[in-house]
């Protein structure tokens, strides 16, 4: 995750890197959390409820299909997902919108730990 928020120029880097470890260890010991991890780390996801709370893949597994295999494997999980996006993250954006995701509604970020405006997702199971 380090690496992710160091890469992106409008993310403010708010944790170091142990912090963000003992982050982790808590998402993975308290929310549903599935792992792409062929030859190490390539990826995790991570539900608490409906809530998507985490997914993130490392710079090199992206645009490989493991970022919509762990989606997909989680939309079984659930009738409806919801989750935040920085309106800033094109590329999660058409991500999750690629993936059946609605904009719910937009934010200037004030709720938020890097105060940067964000959007509500939300996607429901077709029947």
């Amino acid at each position: 995750m380090g690496d992710w928020c160091a890469d992106t120029p409008y993310i403010p880097m708010l944790h170091t890197r142990a912090q963000d470890r003992k982050f982790i260890t808590h998402v993975v010991s308290s929310q549903d959390v599935l792992v792409a991890d062929d030859d190490g780390v390539q990826g995790f996801i991570a539900r608490a409820d409906g809530e998507i709370e985490q997914l993130y893949l490392a710079a090199a597994a992206r645009g490989r299909g493991i970022g919509s295999a762990l989606l997909n494997e989680m939309k079984t999980r659930r009738e409806r997902l919801n989750l935040w996006c920085f309106q800033a993250n094109t590329g999660a954006r058409r991500f999750y919108e690629r993936h059946g995701f609605l904009v719910s509604h937009m934010t200037g970020g004030a709720e938020n730990q890097e105060k940067l405006p964000d959007i509500r997702y939300v996607w429901t199971a077709q029947r």
